[in-house]
């Protein structure tokens, strides 16, 4: 029973945490309260965090909260995963977490959008942010080649059943954001947002997988449980059998009674 209850409080809070990733990862929608200068349509949303912008403790901090849910939420998630593909999904989960972190570490030097003459390019950055969407995508292919071998009595994967619709959407937003690499920007900040967007609805996906992946063993072991209690020994005249009239005959044609 206690580990059926701290299997259930960490798949609560391996859900919670994940929610909550899904709505940190779009802090572009601050924008829209904070004062930045940058134009949504044509920045990227890690010029925010942009080694000389005013706000960069405020979102760099944001990242980073998401990056640590993400981890943490994968980490509790991967605790009752079992063993194969669905266990290196939530590890791609986690390596995105901390492929996050170095994104925020090692920022863009300035705002290409705004700011003449900086190179879109910083290596560092690049590097780090193509490592987040390979681990992105890695843990969208693990969860959907799991859910084409389910185990003997596992739940039905909601984020393998939806992986393959929402992964080419993710994936063609992604490289729609390149054009400034390849010398033609413009329209890059509304095809990243709608990346940002498409990462939501993957963490929200595994939030479900998370919570969803545990209620059935919780009532197998319930289950089991209750079955092994009835499998208990019955004491000698305890039972329904013991109720019953005894109708075997007495007297000198049957069993002698007391005394005779």
């Amino acid at each position: 029973m206690r580990r059926c209850l701290a299997r259930g409080a960490a798949a609560a809070a391996a859900s919670v945490l994940l929610c909550v990733a899904a709505v940190l990862y779009n802090d572009w929608l601050l924008q829209f309260c904070v004062t930045t200068g940058l134009p949504q349509a044509s920045s990227y949303v890690s010029e925010t965090f942009a080694a000389d912008q005013p706000h960069r403790l405020l979102f760099g901090t944001v990242e980073l909260a998401c990056s640590a849910a993400v981890i943490a939420g994968a980490a509790l998630a991967a605790r009752s995963a079992p063993w194969g593909l669905t266990l290196a999904g939530w590890g791609a989960v986690a390596a995105f977490g901390g492929c996050s972190v170095l994104d925020v570490l090692l920022p863009m030097g300035c705002a290409p959008s705004v700011e003449h003459g900086c190179p879109p390019d910083n290596i560092q950055h690049t590097t780090t942010s193509g490592l987040v969407e390979f681990t992105l995508f890695a843990s969208m292919a693990l969860f959907g080649l799991a859910a084409r071998r389910p185990g003997p009595g596992r739940p039905e994967s909601a984020a393998g059943r939806w992986a393959p619709y929402l992964m080419p959407v993710s994936m063609a937003s992604a490289i729609a954001t390149v054009g400034p690499y390849l010398g033609h920007p413009g329209g890059q900040g509304i095809a990243q947002r709608i990346h940002l967007v498409s990462i939501a609805a993957w963490f929200i996906l595994l939030a479900a997988e998370a919570r969803g992946a545990h209620p059935l063993s919780w009532r197998q072991e319930r289950e089991a449980g209750s079955a092994r209690g009835g499998m208990r020994e019955v004491p000698a005249g305890v039972g329904p059998l013991s109720s019953l009239p005894d109708t075997r005959p007495s007297g000198r044609h049957g069993r002698p009674p007391e005394g005779e």
